[in-house]
């Protein structure tokens, strides 16, 4: 194999992993200069695999699309009993936001089977799916830019869209949970979305899997104690418990979910 295309192989992974590295970061890693970093991100950009992104590269439409099946098929069980138990808690006739990700189209599944007379704003094509299927839901979905590869809808537009809205309920989820119980994501976008999403919601709901918990990512969504109630498939690890206690906020795990 040429040393270009091992080099670019090498790259990717090292992307795929961390999801942001900087030139710097690359070139020390695979011992060359970051001129040569910088025109490997030029070929691999476009083709679409890597993004350029502020003196780095983050994920292209091609990795990202193989990290959104990914989720999909990650931790499912957990993700599903998960939603189970979101839906356990919202009410009958309840107004509510439904973020982006797999976990809320998880949520969205539940809801269908458990509660009645549902406004579900949205800015997730696949939520509004499942949830259209309701003749006694009515479902709104945001404006913006579709992102073709999780039908994530994002932009100014869409959180204008959403600060039209009071609703009961904000559920969500996020891409990492740090120590501090900091929340990250990758799009500040989407991000910049669900921030509206809390703003305008009376009581918010964070679902997270255990994969969620030290995860890393770019941009900074708020933090675990912003929240109401947690939901999650295993306890937190001790400082985190501390964390929430000192905040009031309730951690929850559903009863169902196999051992």
């Amino acid at each position: 194999m040429k040393p270009r295309i091992q080099r670019h192989e090498k790259i990717i992974t090292l992307v795929r992993e961390q999801h942001y590295m900087s030139v710097e970061q690359l070139a020390q890693a695979l011992d060359v200069t970051p001129q040569t970093i910088r025109r490997d991100i030029n070929i691999l950009s476009d083709e679409n695999v890597l993004r350029r992104y502020h003196g780095g590269a983050t994920m292209g439409d091609i990795l990202e699309s193989e990290l959104q099946q990914g989720k999909r098929n990650s931790c499912q069980i957990e993700k599903n009993a998960i939603a189970r138990h979101i839906a356990e808690h919202i009410p009958d006739n309840a107004s509510l936001f439904l973020s982006i990700g797999t976990t809320m189209e998880a949520v969205a599944a539940a809801l269908v089977k458990k509660r009645k007379n549902l406004r579900i704003i949205t800015n997730n094509l696949y939520v509004a799916s499942v949830a259209s299927a309701r003749s006694d839901y009515t479902v709104i979905i945001t404006s913006g830019v579709v992102r073709p590869v999780d039908g994530g809808v994002t932009g100014v537009a869409t959180v204008d869209f959403i600060n039209q809205f009071k609703v009961d309920y904000a559920i969500m989820s996020t891409h990492g949970v740090e120590g501090d119980g900091s929340l990250l994501d990758y799009d500040y976008k989407e991000v910049s979305v669900m921030q509206a999403m809390m703003s305008n919601a009376r009581v918010r709901f964070l679902g997270v899997d255990h994969s969620k918990f030290h995860s890393n990512a770019l941009v900074r969504l708020g933090n675990i104690t912003e929240f109401d109630k947690v939901f999650t498939a295993r306890p937190p690890e001790a400082p985190m418990q501390k964390i929430l206690q000192a905040a009031g906020v309730e951690w929850l795990i559903p009863a169902d979910l196999p051992q």
